[in-house]
């Protein structure tokens, strides 16, 4: 997979899921919402070490996905490196914040 090809999945993902506001009142009305990140693979780039993600041993985008208790997405993240750790991506994303400003409640 190129990097064009996971860019272009992530951009679609993000169009068919809530901007950031309106998910924070989805998620606020849910009995709890999932958060998770997923390395979405990518073939290597000429600046290739941020991509990496060592854990996995590939390259890839790190996204952020909120998902109801169904599973099904509520929002996704912009895509960042691989090497990005979850929770950092989150904090970039203003996902944290937003959650807390939420109230969201979290799983059992």
């Amino acid at each position: 997979m190129t990097t064009d090809v996971a860019g272009f999945i992530v951009d679609l993902l993000a169009q068919l899921a809530d901007d950031l506001h309106s998910a924070m009142m989805r998620a606020s009305r849910l009995a709890y919402a999932i958060l998770d990140g997923a390395l979405i693979p990518i073939d290597r780039l000429a600046d290739q070490k941020p991509y990496y993600l060592g854990k996995d041993h590939r390259h890839g985008v790190n996204v952020q996905v909120l998902a109801d208790p169904a599973g099904r997405l509520v929002w996704a993240s912009p895509a960042l490196p691989g090497s990005t750790h979850d929770l950092t991506a989150a904090r970039a994303a203003g996902l944290i914040d937003a959650l807390t400003t939420a109230n969201a409640p979290s799983p059992p």
